[in-house]
């Protein structure tokens, strides 16, 4: 089975952007260093049990769970609960320069969409294979068309296939809408701590099964979206206003607290707080 192309992080970012765009995806290896892949394991190691939280979602739609599987424990709301994540994560310029050179061109700003670290035990089954950004498009649509999701999924322990690695269909991104994707294609993310799979909304991807005896695969998903989508993770409830106001300005908007200034293309002015951009109104102490 072929392996999915690697890049290194410190690799110039067109290496990266040229392969995600050809083939989907792309293994960014080291893409959290050592010393920031630490700092960010400590802070979420208190909320993370070991417990898989299957038969304890009695809040949640039951096909999203079912979706997740009842072997993993899940950890949203990243920002609220990391500020290595909220400062030097979500932040970070690998991100940034791919979600630039992916998104822009689609929209006048763009936002997180979704973070959340899945903690997949000992027997979890495999998800089916999908595409991420069909919680949105879910009519057909020609394709190549522009990019609105730019998503990834970060090795936070080593993955392997045996625990349940990621596996990606490399070129999925370019397929007709019809066409039905089989396992024997798609291919195990193995990789290392602090690597990371960056892969367009479009690609075909799913969780591998957990077939280990006692080792849990801690991976963290976070995906950006252009700025005129609603997003899945609801971020302004998600973190209290008066943590968000600490927050860089990069930070507060890639969280959705800026509006989505698209007047200058003829679009709308999205977001607004009394017709004003509410990270102004944090600055000035009005909000």
């Amino acid at each position: 089975m072929a392996d999915l192309t690697r890049v290194h992080a410190s690799a110039p970012t067109a290496e990266i952007i040229e392969v995600l765009l050809d083939q989907g995806a792309v293994v960014v290896e080291d893409l959290l260093d050592a010393d920031l892949a630490a700092r960010f394991n400590a802070e979420l190691d208190p909320y993370l049990t070991h417990t898989p939280q299957g038969s304890d979602r009695g809040f949640v739609n039951a096909g999203v769970a079912a979706f997740f599987g009842d072997r993993t424990e899940h950890l949203a709301g990243l920002a609220a609960k990391s500020p290595v994540f909220a400062t030097e994560v979500l932040t970070h310029p690998v991100y940034t320069a791919v979600a630039d050179a992916v998104l822009l061109p689609n929209c006048a700003a763009y936002q997180l969409n979704l973070a959340h670290v899945l903690h997949r035990g000992p027997g979890g089954t495999p998800q089916m294979l999908h595409r991420d950004e069909d919680v949105w498009v879910q009519v057909p649509h020609p394709r190549p068309r522009p990019a609105i999701q730019l998503a990834s999924v970060v090795a936070l322990n080593d993955f392997t296939a045996d625990n349940g690695s990621t596996r990606v269909i490399p070129g999925s991104h370019k397929w007709d809408r019809d066409r039905v994707p089989t396992d024997a294609e798609a291919i195990p993310a193995v990789m290392k701590a602090g690597s990371g799979v960056i892969y367009l909304g479009s690609t075909i991807h799913a969780a591998g099964a957990n077939t280990t005896a006692d080792v849990w695969r801690r991976g963290m998903h976070i995906s950006y979206c252009v700025g005129w989508l609603r997003t899945e993770e609801n971020q302004y409830l998600s973190i209290p206003l008066e943590q968000a106001r600490t927050l860089p300005e990069a930070s507060q908007r890639l969280l959705g607290f800026g509006v989505h200034d698209a007047v200058a293309q003829r679009g709308g002015y999205l977001g607004t707080v009394d017709l004003a951009d509410p990270v102004t109104l944090m600055a000035a102490g009005r909000l």
